[in-house]
Formats: structure tokens, C-alpha cells, sequence
């Protein structure tokens, strides 16, 4: 029988100075230790033990060259945490926050975020400490053919298969498949979020954020209401709050803010017309990691240095960064009627944040279950790289919303307590974790 506060202990002392880790960890074996304990199949296998401990985990030395001649370091990871369901799937960071630890969360979320999507795909997670601000368009070639020089020696179409995560978007992961098919000399699906014109999926950069809000309107339904009139608060202002943006007005609700570093901008208006989300990316491209500019040209108001959570809104959507919610930020949007909490970010609430939504009973969205989205349509374009060929966006979008659908039902399914609330984060957990703990018994290891 495990015992939770043991177990995490031990975790600990085997991966000392991974906070994100270990809260990551946590918050799942929260959801999963009594299924464990009553499952004779699980404890016999030591499940708990092997699911937490990566297959390998890959660092290595990415040298470049400036554009002043000057060699420049940095740090690269590649972890491939479990692949019993699926090849390793997940994206490649680059920014400079990335440490050991904030690589072994995201691969270990990867794991059941992957599985909810029901399709065959296994866990993983990469990226490097560079820093694009500020970089030319060749220094940020440069790096990424070095990165991708040592990177290819470990991934493969059946093998490891990144994408694009937060650094990482079509610019660089063209520049990482033009390196990885030079070294290598084969066309493969080894990356998703391809171009369209060299194997990528149509709807692939909106992926994330229109399945956010696919959840989101699964989450309202089930309330008995509509995402009609609803007000949405997104933070961060790149491709998954775009997506978020586009679906969200689609649907009929209107998203009044976004954010970025320098602080957030309220739009009563709605961040709802194509000028205003083209308006997104030319930021989002500008790698200048600011939104003032936005209030600037649309006449919204620009709040520096705050966050968006102070707002009274209907629902929030946390969409840049693990741990952008705290406690006190969870406490204002309560105070101000928050009705729904979407997590679009990986981790993107603190423990004690979520804690105090379930506690109040509000319904809030998991990331490994919200987010699913980007992952589930980078399956989608590896099947079509299998298979030669290409789907309409209609096709993507409507086999989307389904996958987003299956895994709220999911969510239901295993988080539904006595009393009716959902609790989405304990449904999520053990639905994901059901399904890979289920396939490493099956595989006889």
C-alpha cells in the first residue's frame, strides 16, 4: 500500500531540485494513490514507481554562432518519459526559464495528456535555455541546426516525435526538419507542426486554443448553460490564446483581455475581429514578448505590470506559463464571480490555486485535459504523414472537437463525486493514468 507523503518524500530525495517535478507528481498521485491501493494488479507491479521515473532523459551542449562571430552555449534536454501507449510525443521549448525540472513536469503531464486523447502516442518533452529575444533571423538558424545536430540522434517518426511548444513555432521547427532531413537525408513525420507546404496539418497553430474552448463549452453544458455572452479572460497573447480568441467568438463568447510580460490589455469591445488577431501574431513575431501596443492601436486600456485575473469575468483561461495563477490571484477572481476556470497552460494554476477552485466548487478545467487539443491535431498530422496525405480543415476541426468532447466525457466519467460536482482534475488523472498504467501491465513490464 503506498502512502502519499512517503512516496513523494522519496521522490524527492531521488530528484533533488525539481520543484516542478515533484508538483507535478503530486498533483497527480493526489487523484490516482486510492486506485492504486485497490487495484492488487498495480501494487504487485510497483506502477507508482515506474511511471514516475523516466525511460531516459537525454542533455547535451548546443554551440552556436552569433552574428559577431562569437561562439555562444547553451543547455539542450530531450526527455522521453513513458512510450508504453505511443511513440515519446511532446514539444521542443526554447526559452530561458527551461531547466531539468520544468522538462521532466511537462513530459511527465504529457503522459496522460497524451493517453486522454485516446490516440497511440507516449510521453515526452525537450527544449533548451536559448533566448530568442533580441536574436536574428540567422543566429536563430544557427542555434537550431545545432540543437537539431545532436537532437536527431535520439528521435525518430516511430521512435520520439517533437513538435513546437513555447520558442518554438513554424519558423524554427522548419529550420530544426531542414536540419534533421540534411544530417539524415528522408522525408518523415519526425516534427508536427509542420509548414503546409512540407507535410504540416491545416488548423495545427490554432489547435491548442480551439480545443480549450471546445472544453470550455463541454464544461458549460454541463452546467445546464451556453458559452453564449459569456466574458473570457485569456492570458499571454501567442498562438494558443489566438486560437482561443477565434473559437471563443465563434461560439458567441467574447474575450476581453489577453496579456503578455509588460502587463495586460482590457478590451470591452472583445478581442473578436480577424484585424485584431492578425494584430496578435505580428506581436507574437516581433519577439519584443509585449501587448501594449495592442491597447495602442484598438483603444483598449493597458494595465502594466498586472495580470488580467483581477477582472470580473465569467471565465478564465490561464494560456502561458506553469504556476501564472497563484492563491491570490485565485482569491480576486472568486471575489469578482468567476464562474469557470479553463487551464490552457501546462500547470498553469499553483497547487494551492486549484485547491481553493475545487474547494469552492467551481469548475476548473485541468491543463492535461484542456490543452489537449495542440497534441491531439499533431496526431492527427502524423497520421496524415503515414498515410501521404491530407485533410480539409473542416475534417481536423470536426475530428478535433470530437477527441476534446471524448476526453470531457472522460473527465466526468472518473471526477463526478456524490454530490454531482465534477471535479475534472481527479476525472483527468485517473482516466489518463488508467489507460497507460493498464498498457505497461499488458506489455509484461
Amino acid at each position: 500500500m503506498y502512502d502519499r507523503q512517503s512516496f513523494i518524500s522519496e521522490l524527492e530525495k531521488r530528484n533533488p531540485g525539481e520543484p516542478e517535478f515533484i508538483q507535478a507528481v503530486s498533483e497527480v498521485l493526489e487523484s490516482v494513490i486510492d486506485v492504486v491501493n485497490d487495484d492488487p494488479e498495480y501494487l504487485n507491479a510497483n506502477i507508482l514507481e515506474r511511471i514516475t521515473e523516466p525511460d531516459r532523459v537525454f542533455m547535451f551542449k548546443v554551440e552556436w554562432e552569433n552574428d559577431e562571430g562569437e561562439v555562444c552555449v547553451n543547455k539542450g534536454y530531450r526527455v522521453q518519459f513513458n512510450n508504453s501507449i505511443g511513440p515519446y510525443k511532446g514539444g521542443l521549448r526554447f526559452h530561458p526559464s527551461v531547466t531539468l525540472s520544468t522538462m521532466k513536469f511537462l513530459a511527465f503531464e504529457q503522459i496522460f495528456k497524451n493517453s486522454l486523447t485516446t490516440l497511440p502516442m507516449g510521453g515526452g518533452k525537450g527544449g533548451s535555455d536559448f533566448n530568442a529575444k533580441g536574436k536574428s533571423d540567422t543566429e536563430i538558424l544557427r542555434f537550431c541546426r545545432s540543437f537539431m545536430t545532436e537532437l536527431q540522434k535520439y528521435i525518430g517518426p516511430e521512435t520520439d516525435v517533437p513538435a513546437g511548444d513555447i520558442g518554438v513555432g513554424s519558423r524554427e521547427i522548419g529550420y530544426l526538419y531542414g536540419q534533421y532531413k540534411r544530417l539524415r537525408d528522408e522525408n518523415s513525420g519526425v516534427l508536427t507542426g509542420k509548414g503546409r507546404n512540407w507535410g504540416g496539418s491545416l488548423i495545427r497553430p490554432e489547435a491548442t486554443g480551439y480545443g480549450a474552448i471546445y472544453f470550455a463549452d463541454e464544461v458549460v453544458k454541463a452546467q445546464n448553460e451556453t458559452l453564449n455572452g459569456k466574458t473570457i479572460a485569456v492570458s499571454g497573447f501567442g498562438n494558443v490564446a489566438w486560437g482561443a480568441c477565434i473559437k471563443a467568438t465563434e461560439l458567441g463568447a467574447k474575450v476581453v483581455a489577453i496579456s503578455g510580460p509588460d502587463g495586460y490589455v482590457y478590451d470591452k469591445a472583445g478581442v473578436s475581429t480577424k484585424e485584431k488577431w492578425d494584430y496578435m501574431l505580428e506581436l507574437r513575431a516581433s519577439n519584443n514578448d509585449v501587448v501594449q501596443p495592442y491597447a495602442e492601436r484598438f483603444g483598449a486600456e493597458f494595465f502594466p505590470g498586472k495580470k488580467p485575473w483581477e477582472l470580473k469575468v465569467d471565465i478564465a483561461c490561464p494560456c502561458a506559463f506553469q504556476n501564472e495563477l497563484n492563491r491570490a490571484d485565485a482569491e480576486a477572481l472568486i471575489k469578482s464571480g468567476v464562474q469557470y476556470v479553463v487551464e490552457t497552460s501546462n500547470m498553469g494554476c499553483t497547487t494551492d490555486a486549484v485547491n481553493l477552485f475545487l474547494n469552492k466548487k467551481i469548475p476548473f478545467g485541468p491543463g492535461k485535459a484542456v490543452n489537449a487539443g495542440g497534441v491531439a491535431v499533431s496526431g492527427l498530422e502524423m497520421s496524415q504523414n503515414s498515410l501521404k496525405y491530407s485533410w480539409e480543415a473542416e475534417e481536423v476541426d470536426a475530428k478535433l472537437k470530437r477527441i476534446m468532447k471524448d476526453i470531457h466525457e472522460a473527465c466526468v466519467t472518473d471526477g463526478t463525486d456524490a454530490g454531482g460536482y465534477i471535479n475534472y482534475v481527479k476525472g483527468a488523472n485517473i482516466a489518463g493514468f488508467r489507460k497507460v498504467a493498464d498498457s505497461m501491465l499488458d506489455l509484461g513490464y
